[in-house]
């Protein structure tokens, strides 16, 4: 538009001075005239028309030389309108398949957006959501063939459809391959946060423990958990290789273990509770009796309490006195009454030890007390009363068994 008005301007301008041109050399008594000789040939005409001619053949070569470029430019105009057709209706595609995956129209997304891909200006959105597409299907073979798409098409996008490869893994349970792929990830790039949260799931899945331990420094440098979150990383992490150990009795491997484990985690009653149970399992009770003692004293779990009564310990009189001694703040507890009762017997004062079972069981009534009870009766020859408490043990747990299914079938 400012070529033709700056044109308009040109001509308007020399029209205007040739008018005003003619008016003067018309004015004159002689108007002049022009002679141009080319050997035997000569040509004359007045001033007036010679410049009309040269305007008219400067015109002429102006146009001709403005055809020839544009005819020159046409190819290469044609193809770059055409490329932007392209691009918008590749555009519309996206957006289109966009809304498909969305709606779950998952191999119409597919279609739409891998025919429109090669033309797009963002063909890695194309082959990205395409798998996505694909593995929503159940088409993993296509879900790969894109996403080898996407790494060709995308410059340096390997992070970016690496991860989306690592989630579609890991949503169709392909967990070593998930793996793969991270771990790749996270050797050229150890520091992104994506990764190592996938990494993070992709060892819990695989319940790789000791793996997703030597990652927790990195979720906690790099803010990949909030820290709530990375409490319960941390607790389920020490919890299952406690768990680990304890399959294996090995009783330095747990105490190794246990030694590592920071106090925040040491003191959840979950985590104890696994440690002394394997230490109580591998026949090294009495090793962990006075940790034992501590950690109840500090924070009361009926867990560990029932642990405690587990102990033997090389001093099975102050064991006694010691949970004695809990009475004071908790006479009230049936669980410490059905522990004094099994202490008190293994002491061999089988008085003491009836008297506390039956506190116990009248607090509330619980299995493990009446079979202590009938244990006691056996020692003494009571069969028949050993029955009748025996009896009313299985009474209780069959009872709570079936409270237990009610409650599920509701």
């Amino acid at each position: 538009m400012k070529k033709m008005l700056f044109l308009l301007i040109i001509l308007g301008g020399l029209g205007y001075a040739g008018f005003y041109g003619s008016q003067f050399l018309t004015s004159l008594n002689s108007a002049g005239y022009v002679l141009i000789g080319i050997e035997q040939w000569s040509i004359e005409t007045s001033l007036f028309v010679f410049l009309g001619i040269l305007v008219a053949v400067f015109f002429a070569l102006y146009i001709s030389l403005r055809l020839l470029g544009w005819t020159f430019r046409l190819p290469k105009q044609i193809k770059k309108r055409v490329a932007t057709n392209k691009l918008n209706i590749s555009q519309q595609a996206l957006i289109k398949g966009l809304v498909d995956s969305a709606e779950g129209n998952w191999e119409s997304a597919e279609d739409i957006l891998i025919k429109h891909a090669s033309h797009s200006g963002a063909p890695l959105i194309h082959y990205l959501t395409a798998a996505r597409a694909a593995q929503s299907r159940g088409a993993f073979d296509k879900r790969d063939e894109y996403l080898q798409f996407a790494a060709e098409h995308g410059d340096d996008a390997e992070i970016a459809v690496g991860l989306t490869q690592a989630e579609l893994n890991l949503s169709g349970e392909q967990y070593e391959e998930a793996l793969e792929t991270l771990t790749r990830l996270h050797s050229f790039n150890p520091k992104q946060a994506n990764v190592l949260r996938l990494l993070h799931l992709t060892y819990q899945k695989l319940e790789d423990w000791q793996s997703l331990r030597s990652l927790i420094p990195s979720l906690n440098t790099h803010k990949v958990l909030l820290e709530a979150e990375l409490k319960l990383v941390e607790t389920e992490v020490f919890s299952n290789l406690l768990k680990q150990a304890a399959e294996q009795k090995n009783q330095y491997a747990l105490q190794t273990l246990w030694a590592e484990i920071p106090l925040s985690i040491k003191v959840m009653r979950g985590v104890a509770a696994i440690y002394f149970a394997a230490m109580i399992d591998v026949g090294a009770g009495a090793s962990i009796e006075d940790e034992l003692i501590k950690n109840l004293s500090a924070n009361w779990n009926e867990t560990l309490l029932v642990l405690f009564g587990n102990i033997q310990s090389h001093d099975s009189t102050l064991q006694l006195e010691t949970a004695e001694r809990w009475l004071m703040g908790h006479g009230n507890d049936s669980i410490l009454l059905m522990v004094l009762g099994k202490l008190s017997a293994k002491q061999g004062d089988y008085t003491k030890a009836q008297r506390y079972l039956q506190q116990s069981i009248t607090l509330d009534p619980n299995v493990q007390s009446y079979r202590l009870l009938g244990d006691l009766a056996l020692t003494q020859n009571d069969a028949i009363t050993a029955s009748a408490f025996y009896k009313q043990g299985l009474e209780l747990a069959s009872g709570a068994l079936v409270s237990h299914i009610e409650t599920i079938a509701v």
